[in-house]
């Protein structure tokens, strides 16, 4: 067996991997969620609140991390639209806008009796970074006068008695990097007390956890968390666990730990195969 390993093809290293990879994909796999200790402090945050509460959605992300942020992102927007609260949608990225319609069609398509203007409503991306925070903490609209739609936010039901960010009740912020969530805590949620929770990637959310639990109340970092955030979603809500499209995170965990199990597999039998060559003198 010793021989066997250390002289094994590299090749079929390669397509174990592509295989552990291929079929979780191909067959649909959803292995079960523990929700942790994280995801169940963003899930209170948000089902705590009285329904029709004001929540701010910032997606600070573009394609690049779509496929770690989005499954979380459209998670948030289930779970504000299944409780009732006003949604209202911005992006400090110029790319942030297109997720945010994908979030908000999914409104459209799972939540119809949801009204533009009286649920969500969406703000058009503005240049600045920080300097858009500052401006909207103090006076929304001398930021944004107009929704996407190009309406007065004086004409919107669920905005014209809106001034700025502190009528919000919750600011959820989606960040892959800067401007995102540090700049949300910097000048929203420290100087004004405004309960503050991020989704974010998984390099980032090690930055993030020292703000726990003063100036966020929580933190989903990458996919995993999103996963786990279904899972609680799924518990409270039979609708949202029925939703085949509201497992998105679940189902990109399966390849995701079945190639991470064989890396592990991989690594343990490599240093068995070492360390045994080292005794028999071929090392």
């Amino acid at each position: 067996m010793y021989q066997f390993l250390k002289n094994l093809d590299r090749r079929w290293i390669f397509l174990s991997m592509l295989l552990a990879v291929a079929i979780p994909i191909l067959s649909g796999v959803v292995f079960p969620e523990v929700v942790s200790k994280q995801a169940k402090l963003v899930f209170s945050a948000i089902d705590e609140l009285p329904e029709g509460s004001n929540i701010l959605l910032s997606y600070d992300f573009d394609p690049a991390s779509e496929g770690e942020l989005l499954p979380m992102a459209q998670a948030f927007t289930r779970h504000c639209s299944i409780k009732g609260h006003k949604q209202y949608y911005m992006a400090l990225w110029p790319l942030g806008s297109p997720m945010v319609d994908k979030s908000l069609d999914t409104i459209k398509s799972e939540y119809p009796h949801l009204q533009y203007g009286e649920d969500f409503v969406k703000f058009d991306y503005k240049p600045g970074g920080e300097a858009v925070i500052r401006m909207i903490t103090t006076d929304l609209r001398g930021m944004f006068p107009l929704d996407s739609q190009g309406v007065s936010l004086d004409e919107i039901p669920m905005t014209k008695n809106i001034k700025n960010l502190q009528d919000m009740d919750l600011i959820i912020n989606v960040s892959a990097g800067d401007p995102g969530t540090k700049q949300w805590v910097q000048f929203a949620s420290t100087p004004f007390g405004i309960t503050t929770v991020s989704g974010c990637t998984g390099v980032q959310a090690p930055q993030m956890y020292p703000y726990i639990p003063e100036q966020l109340a929580g933190v989903l970092g990458a996919i995993k968390a999103a996963a786990e955030y279904e899972a609680a979603l799924d518990e409270k809500y039979p609708t949202i666990a029925d939703n085949v499209k509201a497992q998105e995170a679940k189902r990109r965990m399966g390849p995701q730990l079945v190639a991470h199990t064989l890396m592990v597999v991989l690594i343990i039998v490599g240093n068995l195969i070492y360390y045994t060559g080292r005794k028999r003198g071929d090392v």
